[in-house]
């Protein structure tokens, strides 16, 4: 479910005044309210095919595999992994093959100190 905001401020300097008014779009994520493909990638600033790009590398999961783009759906998890994704593409100007491996080998550092943490024996 989207919802739509507008914010308008005014800034007055002597004789001359400009309003900006600015459109905020708000996506509430949960398991009963997944994103949808078209979703996912505005949310990322991107294409469908950019999407698709993603499911295909394995950077983010859709079930079933061969159902068509206009049914899958996506959780927040992805939607995490998706702007993670995009982030690496745009700051370090890596491919999404590169961003898929970065994001994995993160996964795996994350969890090598959660078990870390649970053993006593913490990453300082």
């Amino acid at each position: 479910m989207a919802r739509l905001s507008r914010i308008t401020s005014t800034v007055s300097s002597g004789a001359f005044s400009t309003t900006a008014t600015t459109a905020t779009t708000a996506i509430a994520l949960s398991a009963l309210h997944p994103l949808a493909v078209d979703e996912i990638a505005h949310a990322c600033g991107a294409e469908i095919e950019w999407v698709t790009q993603l499911v295909d590398i394995g950077i983010v999961e859709v079930s079933p595999r061969e159902a068509q783009p206009d049914s899958w759906r996506f959780q927040s998890a992805d939607l995490q992994r998706a702007l993670e994704a995009r982030r690496l593409e745009r700051d370090f100007g890596v491919g999404l093959d590169a961003a898929a491996l970065i994001l994995d080998l993160q996964h795996e550092v994350r969890h090598l100190r959660a078990v870390l943490r649970t053993h006593g024996l913490e990453d300082n």
